[in-house]
């Protein structure tokens, strides 16, 4: 193909319908059938739906005139309730007695109580909107209603306790800083102390100073060096101890 049509051919740059692909054979099961014949097994005709199994009845048997059973007759229960009866309703013109008679007259009673009696005041109310909505003013809080009771503005019992409760934690927590602060207290040395501490850091220094001068001329070793060393930081150490004590006349010392 490549001598018929080569890549280079003007035959390339017409455009070519592409075939369609043919499609895969369908798939069938093989068990289709097997399926099939088991699912009929288990059934049968009208089983559960369709007409019933009752005689038809014949055209000839047509309903006729008194042809249903007869009603049964009313019981006897029935009978009682329709022979009582109520009485009858009085006439327009009949004053039947009802109740208890009494001589009052009322209308003169009620004008006399209407009369002697004191107005009602009217419930106080609040108007909340431009409607005229009105509400009971004695439930709206609006009122000077609880400090009327006996027991207003009395502290209740368990705050009380729980005050008490507050202030003996109190107590017992200052009282045990106060003993830590008195055991960590600083202490104060007295003169004679101090004397006596002084004098002992100026002995000390006085041996240190007599092993110094004891030392060779030639240092020109290591441990001549080292022991060089650590008797001149002796000697400032205890120079430095001594110029502290001896600017300081009163010295306070922390108890471990």
């Amino acid at each position: 193909m490549d001598s018929v049509y080569p890549p280079e051919s003007i035959y390339n740059l017409i455009p070519c319908e592409p075939k369609p692909q043919p499609k895969p054979p369908r798939y069938v099961s093989i068990f289709k059938t097997s399926v099939k014949d088991e699912l009929q097994k288990g059934k049968s005709a009208r089983k559960t739906m369709g007409p019933a199994k009752v005689e038809v009845p014949s055209p000839k048997d047509f309903l006729q005139k008194n042809s249903k059973p007869p009603k049964p007759p009313p019981s006897e229960k029935k009978l009682d309730k329709t022979d009582t009866r109520k009485p009858p309703v009085p006439l327009r013109g009949d004053h039947p007695v009802m109740g208890i008679q009494s001589g009052k007259n009322f209308i003169n009673t009620n004008a006399a109580d209407a009369i002697m009696g004191v107005a009602r005041k009217p419930k106080p109310v609040y108007v909340d909107s431009k409607t005229g909505d009105r509400h009971g003013l004695e439930l709206s809080g609006l009122v000077p209603k609880y400090i009327n009771k006996k027991d207003y503005g009395t502290i209740p019992e368990y705050i009380c306790k729980r005050n008490e409760e507050v202030k003996r934690v109190q107590e017992e927590y200052d009282n045990y800083v106060q003993e830590n602060l008195k055991k960590a207290a600083m202490k104060r040395l007295s003169d004679e102390e101090r004397d006596t501490v002084l004098q002992g850091l100026k002995k000390n220094w006085e041996e240190v100073h007599k092993e110094f001068q004891s030392l060779s001329v030639f240092i020109d070793s290591l441990p001549k060096r080292v022991r060089k060393q650590r008797l001149e930081a002796e000697m400032k150490q205890l120079e430095h101890d001594i110029d502290v004590i001896e600017k300081h006349k009163v010295i306070y010392i922390a108890n471990k």
